[in-house]
């Protein structure tokens, strides 16, 4: 592509490092364009002095002179071969730290202030009484234990308990059924993935401090059902009549959150291991945009259900994922604090990941011609934090929480999380 037209869309992102990755990049790009032309024509003189030595050969003539030149040229293109070998891979490391184009419509903005808000749905609930926290409610109705879990793990991990573990496994399976429902093949992924096919769903440079590693065997424990679902596909060509692939992953997913210190460091909103159903889609690079606003409906439909008000805002391009052309985010409204947080983040990210894993599709059935498919993805509904939306949501003034009436059948008919009578005996 013309580099300075791909130089101002990354200037869009308003991060320095990425606009020196790039502009090395370009050097080495050169560079590397340089030797292999020296390395060609050094090639084609060998090839023609090897030509010249075996005819004075077959006519007895002396080669001595002869074969000292193309001696010299043999080191000559060793040398530049060790070079471009070199180049390339400084090229291929350079190429993996360069983020996706971003997609025209996405607004510009520094960082998340700048976040556009694109619609609101619901109003937030009008209580009578002084709402409470969602840490209040688990530790008043017997829902979680976050002092022996940080006994036996540390900070941000937690044992659900009684109605929240119900409530966690209805939540999955309603989205889950919703998905099935609408055509995405149901998937439980690895929940390990090798380096190799991570760095090609997303940058790893820039968040493998923030994920888990098994230091003996390099894997990595994923941080969403995303990155195996499309890595599913690595070194793979789909014929065109095979797309779009839709896939749902149910998955735990397990982040360090190293980036979070001091950020919700209480209760289950912000933690180290949580459950999630993912929507990932595999589709022709024209279907894309269309697929991104399916995506984001699916996931409105399912906060609609849970009766949450949210909004939905369209993340600036100072905000937005490295490997992200576009992206939209569901925030939940959450009455303690008084703010809405996000709870789902929707994305488009054209062919950067399919590049990167070499994923294609042929134009035509049985055609050599191909293309590289593009790839989008999507929360449905990860907990626990769509489980503090409901709690903090549906409490009443005495205490108890109703549960939303589309995941009553989920909860063996229960309609209510109330307090415990205490065991007198």
């Amino acid at each position: 592509q013309d580099p300075e037209k791909v130089r101002k869309n990354i200037e869009r992102r308003h991060k320095v490092v990425y606009l020196e990755n790039f502009d090395k990049l370009v050097s080495v790009d050169l560079e590397q364009r340089k030797k292999q032309s020296e390395l060609d024509a050094k090639r084609a003189e060998h090839n023609k002095l090897t030509r010249k030595i075996a005819e004075l050969k077959k006519s007895a003539q002396p080669t001595e002179e002869i074969e000292k030149q193309a001696a010299l040229l043999a080191n000559e293109v060793s040398k530049l071969e060790l070079e471009l070998e070199r180049l390339s891979q400084e090229r291929e490391r350079l190429l993996k730290l360069i983020p996706n184009l971003l997609d025209d419509a996405v607004p510009d903005g520094l960082d998340e202030t700048q976040n556009r808000v694109v619609k609101v749905v619901g109003e937030p609930p009008k209580f009578s009484f002084q709402p409470k926290s969602h840490i209040e409610l688990i530790n008043e109705l017997d829902l979680a234990d976050l002092e022996r879990a940080a006994k036996i793990s540390g900070s941000r991990f937690y044992f659900l308990k009684n109605e929240l573990v119900l409530l966690d496994l209805a939540v999955l399976r309603f989205a889950l059924d919703k998905l099935v429902e609408k055509g995405f093949t149901p998937i439980f992924p690895p929940e390990m993935m090798r380096r190799e096919p991570y760095e090609g769903v997303t940058p790893l440079a820039d968040f493998e401090d923030t994920m888990y590693k098994i230091q003996d065997d390099d894997l990595f424990l994923i941080a969403t059902s995303e990155h195996p679902l499309v890595a599913m596909h690595m070194d793979e060509t789909f014929e065109p009549d095979e797309l779009p692939k839709k896939y749902a992953g149910i998955s735990v997913n397990f982040r360090r959150e190293a980036g979070a210190h001091g950020k919700d460091t209480k209760g289950i909103f912000r933690v180290h291991n949580f459950n999630k159903v993912e929507q990932v889609i595999f589709c022709k690079p024209e279907n894309s945009s269309k697929y991104l606003f399916e995506l984001l409906n699916n996931a409105e439909e399912i906060f609609q259900a849970l009766e949450i008000p949210y909004r939905v805002v369209e993340i600036c391009s100072g905000d937005i994922s490295p490997k992200n052309a576009r992206q939209f985010d569901i925030e939940a409204w959450l009455p303690a604090q008084q703010t809405y947080r996000e709870v789902v983040s929707t994305s488009n990210c054209t062919s950067y990941q399919a590049v990167s894993l070499r994923i294609k599709y042929r134009l035509k059935r049985g055609s050599p011609e191909k293309d590289y498919v593009h790839t989008l993805n999507s929360t449905a509904v990860a907990t626990p934090r769509a489980l503090v939306a409901i709690l903090e949501n549906h409490q009443r003034e005495d205490g108890s929480v109703r549960i939303p009436s589309a995941l009553v059948p989920y909860m063996g008919g229960k309609k209510e999380i109330v307090a415990k009578k205490l065991n007198t005996k």
